[in-house]
């Protein structure tokens, strides 16, 4: 019964793809929405529940976006990802300029940059809440921080420790403290050290699967819950062998994301996963996840 279960979602898969009625994978650089897409979607969501209870779609290394196969990991552009309905950004920022990068790559956008693009995009929607992880690399690292600081615009940003409730968050940006980066509401990853490194597919689902089921039962534990469903296989031998890039990676874990929140989102009541953090999501599979909401 589990492989004709397997084959089944994965035939529905193909047929809704080659229909154009699924996207759950995207490496392309224009987003295409259809007319009667929700972009504030979190209109809908009660006042009174904490931030850290609700499932949130998310980026990693959100805006590395140049740099060849080996760094790309999105194909949206910042606003572009917000408009799709993407709430969590995690940002590697170095130097005084306060420059995105991935690895020593720099993104061609800096932390003022990402701050204007998403206060103009909350003036648009203020129902909405964007959440930003700020992680120091390279230069200047222990300087970050208090760089990044002195740049946030407090009258748009919550960068207290104590987990607000939505309704006093709206509009806002919401910074989530994790490392060398102290402002902001607490952040737990279920990642493990070395969880992003990938040599084997099925593997990596079943950590993917594990840790949004650990997710599940500790989402309201006052903390914002991260889960990853990103990985490459770039820095180990059997991994670089495969040719696993974080597309490639993506483009076989994207589809297998989809089909397992769809069978969740059965269960009632829906269960929370914080955030899922994700490499080159499409417009289906980040609704999928805002669906666990509803």
């Amino acid at each position: 019964m589990k492989v004709t279960g397997t084959f089944l979602c994965i035939l529905l898969l193909l047929l809704q793809k080659s229909s154009g009625q699924l996207q759950v994978f995207n490496d392309q650089k224009t987003l295409i929405l259809p007319d009667s897409y929700n972009i504030g979607w979190m209109a809908t969501l009660d006042d009174n529940k904490f931030i850290s209870e609700i499932t949130i779609p998310g980026t990693h290394d959100a805006l590395a976006l140049h740099g060849g196969p080996l760094a790309k990991c999105q194909a949206w552009s910042l606003m572009d990802q917000l408009k799709a309905g993407i709430r969590y950004f995690d940002l590697r920022v170095s130097g005084e300029g306060l420059k995105i990068k991935h690895g020593i790559i720099y993104q061609r956008i800096t932390f003022p940059e990402v701050q204007k693009t998403i206060k103009e995009f909350l003036h648009s929607y203020p129902t909405e809440i964007v959440l930003v992880r700020v992680k120091p690399v390279f230069l200047l690292r222990d300087k970050v921080p208090d760089l990044v600081k002195k740049e946030i615009n407090k009258t748009i940003s919550w960068i207290n420790c104590s987990m607000p409730r939505i309704g006093q968050v709206r509009g806002k940006i919401v910074y989530v403290q994790k490392g060398d980066f102290k402002l902001g509401v607490p952040l737990t990853e279920t990642d493990k050290k070395g969880d992003f490194k990938v040599t084997d597919v099925e593997q990596k689902k079943e950590k993917i699967k594990n840790h949004l089921n650990q997710a599940r039962e500790t989402c309201r534990n006052g903390c914002v819950i991260l889960n990853y469903s990103s990985g490459t296989g770039i820095g180990s031998l059997k991994g670089l062998f495969k040719g696993l890039t974080p597309k490639r990676v993506a483009k076989q874990m994207n589809p297998w994301l989809y089909t397992y929140l769809k069978h969740v989102s059965t269960d009632n009541p829906k269960p929370s996963f914080g955030i899922i953090a994700m490499d080159f999501p499409g417009v289906d599979l980040i609704q999928t996840i805002i669906n666990l909401n509803r």
